[in-house]
């Protein structure tokens, strides 16, 4: 995201995913994260003001370019994009000319693996589908290599997190619920879901937190990176 002047130390992540009504067959528990139209141009118009925000979208949803792209690019800003690669082209996803897109108009690309499952306790074979295999499937889509990873769920423990690091990432994105630290390898991100209002990020995201708050979030970080 440009900003004037000096980059901040301290980011806030806000993390969006689906826009507008949920795709059909969707499973129930997907569509707590869709938020509406109104609400996203709302956050966006709020982040616009904060030079400490970082955007990025999950899932792949073709929410991403027809809702959100767009968006983003005329308040001048930039985003990060984590499409699943085993749900590009079907209904209600990007497919490779939307990825393609996205990398076209500037913004990041990274990966969510394969097919939203947690890389917690995976197998070899299913580690190199999610963290491989999806990872060169998204950058021929885009058009440029994959270098920054979200862990689906924002779910990982110390086992994927030393993958992540094997395979090469030079960023990973989790949802923490805590401020990242500029230039970080792990990134905390806020989720916007459907049960939130303008008011309630304003409160809860953007806000800074309390103390208390802030130290219990880093120390429940903690126990997921060493568990």
């Amino acid at each position: 995201m440009p900003v004037a002047g000096r980059t901040p130390d301290v980011i806030v992540g806000i993390c969006f995913h689906g826009i507008g009504p949920p795709p059909a067959g969707l499973e129930p528990e997907a569509h707590d994260y869709f938020v509406s139209a109104d609400l996203f141009l709302g956050v966006l118009d709020e982040a616009a003001r904060q030079p400490a925000v970082q955007l990025s979208f999950d899932d792949g949803y073709a929410s991403d370019v027809e809702v959100a792209l767009p968006a983003v690019a005329d308040r001048g800003l930039t985003a990060t994009f984590f499409p699943l690669a085993g749900m590009l082209g079907r209904p209600g996803y990007l497919d490779a000319g939307g990825v393609r897109a996205l990398s076209a108009a500037g913004m990041g690309v990274g990966t969510h693996g394969m097919s939203h499952r947690s890389w917690r306790g995976l197998d070899a074979g299913s580690e190199h589908e999610e963290l491989a295999v999806a990872r060169s499937l998204i950058g021929a889509a885009a058009g440029a290599p994959v270098s920054a990873a979200a862990c689906p769920f924002g779910s990982y423990d110390r086992r994927v997190l030393g993958a992540l690091r094997r395979h090469g990432y030079t960023q990973v994105f989790t949802s923490d619920r805590r401020r990242a630290r500029a230039g970080a390898w792990l990134q905390p991100r806020y989720s916007v879901r459907r049960g939130d209002t303008l008011e309630t990020v304003r409160e809860t995201i953007l806000a800074p937190p309390p103390l208390a708050e802030r130290f219990r979030c880093v120390a429940a970080s903690q126990v997921k990176a060493w568990r």
